[in-house]
């Protein structure tokens, strides 16, 4: 069974997942200019493969969970402010945050 903080981390990092995701395939490539310049689209596709795949350690009781954690930290964290630069992506922005936040804690 895993702890509380671990478990927040895993729904925070599946939520980052959906939702950077979804944003990407829907809300960016919809949006067109800023939204699909290579550098940002990337950066969301990224975001949300860590933010997977950093869930799906932690849910394995991988020791690794935590070197994933902290680079899904920095990741989402450049994700959060690539998106807020841009604009019209506040739900990525908040997901980002709170996944970088609880990763952050995770790889402590």
């Amino acid at each position: 069974m895993k702890d509380t903080h671990m478990q927040e981390c895993i729904d925070r990092c599946l939520r980052c997942y959906q939702t950077c995701f979804g944003m990407a395939m829907n809300h960016c490539l919809e949006s067109g200019g800023k939204h699909v310049e290579p550098t940002h689209f990337r950066l969301m596709t990224a975001c949300s493969e860590i933010c997977r795949t950093s869930a799906h350690l932690m849910l394995m009781n991988s020791p690794h969970h935590k070197h994933l954690c902290r680079e899904c930290a920095e990741i989402c964290t450049e994700c959060a402010a690539d998106c807020e630069r841009i604009g019209g992506m506040e739900d990525c922005v908040e997901a980002c945050r709170a996944c970088a936040e609880s990763c952050l804690a995770m790889a402590a």
